[in-house]
């Protein structure tokens, strides 16, 4: 078996974080305020749809290799490190997780967005 590409490790680990993370958010022994960016940041890592589509040049791919990182950073850190360590090794078990929520806020916010820029034009 071939070793994995450093890319592709960083990748796996991402993926198991934001599904760690979405466990964080329902567990009474987590902070409510890491709760709250947990819940935030998996939702829109683990969703279907992008706030920046990836056709976008550039900026496309900028939430999934900044801001998606970042946020995990950000909320693994307001995590006790046991826990989050359990967590992850719970999500190492799951299957491929998804985040409907996460589709949800978003699709709504590209409506609002076409929307005022509908009535912007009218």
């Amino acid at each position: 078996m071939r070793p994995l590409l450093p890319a592709v490790r960083w990748a796996r680990r991402i993926r198991r974080d934001a599904a760690a993370l979405r466990i964080a958010a329902r567990d009474p022994r987590v902070p409510w305020h890491a709760k709250a960016v947990a819940a935030a940041v998996a939702a829109y890592a683990l969703s279907p749809i992008d706030l920046i589509p990836d056709f976008v040049p550039v900026i496309g791919y900028l939430d999934d290799l900044v801001i998606v990182p970042l946020g995990i950073l950000i909320a693994i850190r307001l995590i006790p490190a046991p826990l989050m360590a359990e967590f992850r090794l719970a999500a190492g078990r799951r299957e491929r997780p998804g985040s409907y929520a996460g589709a949800i806020v978003v699709a709504t916010l590209w409506l609002a967005a076409a929307g005022w820029l509908i009535w912007r034009l009218v």
